[in-house]
């Protein structure tokens, strides 16, 4: 597993590199957040793990701009700034998971693992799909609805690439709070009932509705609920 770290606290830094080599993983380092970019637009890295504050660029706009170009690529945020209104500002860059600073190394790792091994990019998908009128290309990320284009942040088009891929099923929360968030939040959060209303509001303003709730089971993208 390669990995890129973009954290600004060399100490801390040290510790996260020396404790991955340790079990093996190649570490690249980048101080602030300008170089780390450089560092993603020259090499490959399973997983990049990046500081919110960060000198250059932070890591939000950084996550970004990971995710606008190589959306396969997960990234993890490590930061300080813990509160479920930080990780949504984070989930909403693009990230695949949020760990909050100060955190045990042996879950550092096995969240690192979990997306290497569990990220869509491990697993080929087709280069579109489509449900009735609504259209999906994968490789741009583009959406249309009816033939017009549908603006999607990161999450939502997650979201709604996951409902596409498992179309006609009904998907419970914890499902995809796994699959498109990549981490195991406290199932009392409602932020997939958040995300499923914002993507319904854009995808179902034409007839006939796409995205259904299936009460106390979870959602289901098809034809008919």
């Amino acid at each position: 597993m390669n990995v890129l770290v973009v954290e600004d606290d060399i100490e801390l830094t040290q510790f996260i590199q020396k404790g991955l080599v340790s079990e093996g993983v190649a570490v690249s380092v980048a101080f602030d957040g300008t170089i780390g970019r450089s560092l993603v637009n020259e090499h490959r890295f399973d997983v990049v793990m990046l500081d919110v504050n960060l000198p250059g660029m932070n890591g939000f706009d950084l996550c970004k701009f990971i995710k606008q170009n190589w959306p396969a690529v997960p990234v993890i945020m490590l930061t300080a700034l813990g509160s479920l209104d930080n990780k949504v500002l984070g989930f909403e860059a693009g990230a695949d998971d949020y760990l909050a600073k100060p955190f045990a190394f042996k879950e550092l790792l096995f969240r690192l693992k979990a997306l290497a091994r569990r990220h869509p990019s491990r697993a080929p998908r087709p280069k579109s799909l489509q449900l009735l009128d609504l259209k999906i290309d994968t490789d741009s990320h583009r959406v249309w609805r009816s033939g017009q284009r549908i603006e999607l942040t990161a999450r939502e088009y997650a979201l709604l690439e996951y409902l596409m891929l498992n179309q006609g099923k009904v998907i419970n929360r914890v499902d995809l709070l796994e699959n498109v968030w990549d981490v195991h939040f406290n199932t009392n959060t409602n932020v997939v009932d958040v995300y499923v209303n914002y993507l319904r509001r854009k995808i179902d303003q034409v007839e006939p509705k796409l995205l259904h709730t299936v009460f106390g089971v979870g959602y289901l993208l098809g034809a008919e609920p």
